[in-house]
This record gives structure tokens, sequence and C-alpha cells, in this order.
């Protein structure tokens, strides 16, 4: 009972940051069932059944508030749910020596992807507040016709590393239509959540055909469920309160944290350097975090006008 409640929590923090950031529900909560010893693949088949109905929530709020491009979503839906069906068949089928640590090393990547991206973030709204253009992100459509032809790889490369690395399809998919699409902010992140049920589905049905059932914990799967569906009404109130690049940067920071002893040993470093090193990665997002939280503070006051003349 103590480890599905400690689950319900990290599904209740998972689903707290993904739908605050549009990113990291898989990324978190794998990398938590991971560090309490569940196989890669039977952590990455708990995620993807438990997403189901969080990502079904998600996706159906966002359609609500107008937050979802329906063609964008499709096309990178679609190829999304291709390549997470073959990810969860390729995750099922390596042993549990060669995957643990190869897991641990993409979603080591992956907090690294989230803990950059929201450390740029911080740039492109300084350069908004000094009055640069943004026209990549401030645009309202996805790109040129030329353009449209890449979200078909864009998400079956997500979709894959999705399913067989326990997470990514957030960091991937939002993180590079931020970068190169016009689409607004919001709707990058309604219609991804809207594609995550796809991909949830397609990775799910690809774990049970390769795992089948027997393996599955449904009590784990439901505690998870439990807990992101308590958390995904919360997440809106939670992004309106915090400033959500240190939010990002500080669960970036703590997915490579728990990740780095793992993924060292795929090129057989010493226990005690990923111990060091881990303090290291501990010190670095303290005084990021602190340095961001300090900069937004310092943008949240005005400073104080010139005085009559």
């Amino acid at each position: 009972m103590p480890t599905l409640i400690a689950i319900a929590i990290a599904g209740f923090i998972a689903q707290l940051v993904d739908g605050s950031l549009g990113m990291g529900y898989g990324v978190t909560s794998t990398t938590f069932l991971l560090t309490l010893g569940l196989a890669p693949a039977l952590a990455s088949a708990s995620v993807h059944l438990a997403e189901i109905g969080t990502s079904a929530v998600s996706g159906v709020a966002h359609w609500r508030l107008g937050n979802v491009n329906t063609r964008v979503l499709l096309m990178i839906g679609v190829p999304g749910g291709i390549g997470a069906f073959l990810g969860a068949v390729v995750l099922s089928n390596l042993s549990l020596d060669a995957a643990r640590p190869v897991v641990s090393l993409v979603l080591l990547v992956l907090g690294g992807v989230i803990l950059l991206r929201f450390i740029h973030r911080r740039r492109v709204a300084a350069a908004l507040e000094a009055g640069e253009a943004a026209p990549a992100q401030l645009g309202a459509g996805v790109g040129g016709q030329r353009r449209r032809w890449m979200l078909v790889p864009l998400g079956l490369a997500g979709g894959f590393l999705d399913a067989s690395g326990g997470g990514g399809w957030g960091p991937v998919t939002t993180s590079t239509l931020m970068a190169s699409s016009r689409m607004q902010p919001r709707k990058i992140i309604g219609t991804v959540s809207g594609s995550e049920f796809i991909v949830s589905v397609c990775a799910s049905l690809g774990f049970l055909l390769a795992l089948g059932s027997a393996g599955l914990d449904l009590g784990i799967v439901a505690a998870m469920l439990i807990g992101g569906g308590i958390a995904a009404p919360l997440s809106a109130w939670l992004v309106s309160r915090l400033d959500e690049r240190v939010l990002g940067t500080g669960v970036g920071a703590l997915i490579i944290f728990l990740n780095l002893d793992r993924a060292l040993v795929l090129f057989g470093f010493d226990p005690a350097i990923g111990l060091a090193l881990r303090l290291v990665v501990v010190a670095l997002a303290v005084a990021v975090v602190g340095w961001l939280f300090f900069q937004s503070r310092n943008r949240t006051v005005p400073a104080p006008g010139p005085g009559p003349v």
C-alpha cells in the first residue's frame, strides 16, 4: 500500500508538470517507476496505459477551449501512434540488463532537452519584453505547405522515442513545434496533448501484444491514473501561479539526477563518479532555479517611474 500511494503521488506530480508545461508526464513517471525497481518495459507500459486516461481528459479540455489544431493533431498523432507501437515492440524484446541503462540514457537526454528548453524560453521571453519580434512563436499558422510534411517524421520519431524510452512525446514534439512553427504556444501545447492520446493507445497495444497482460500490475496503473486525474484540474492553477521556466528547469534537473548513475553504466564509469556528478547537478540546478526565480520576481515588480519635474 505505501508503494501504491507513492506511485499515486508520482502520477499527481507528473500530471501537474505535464499539464503546466506541455511535457514531462512520461519522462517523470517512468523515471520514478525505474527508481522503484520496475523493469523498463513494464514501467513504460504502465505509464502509457495510465496516460490513455489522463491524455483523453487533457485533450478534451484543450479542444473545448479551442487550443487544438485538428489537422496538425492528425499529422503528428497518426505517425506518432505508428512509431509508438514499433517502439513498444522494440523495448519489450530487449533484455532487462540491456534495457535499463539504455532507457536511463534516453531519459537523461530528455531531461537535458527539458532543461535547455526552459532556460532558452527565458531568453525568448526577454526578447519579447524588449520589443523584439518572435514571428515563429507569435503567428497563427503551422508554416508553409513545404514544411507540413516534416510533421510526419517528427511524429514518427517522437512516438518511437516515447514508447522505447518511457517518455519523450512532449519534449520532442512540443519543443520542435515551439522552435519551428508559427502556431500559438497554447495551440501547440493543446495539440500535442490531444495527439498524445493516439500515441498512448498505440504504445499500450504494442506492449500488450509483446508482453501480454500477465506482467502488468493494474494496481500501479490505477494509482497513477488516480493521481493524474486529481492533478489535471489543478495544473491550470499551477501554471498561473508559478513561473514555468523555474518549474521546467527543476523538473529537467530532477530527471537528470535520477537517471545519471544508471546511464553511466553504459560507459563503464565507477559509481562514485556518478555520485559526484549527481551532487554537481544538484548544485547547478539550485543555482539556476534560484536565478530564474529571482529574475521572474524582478519582472513582476515594476520599476518606479521618474518623479515629477
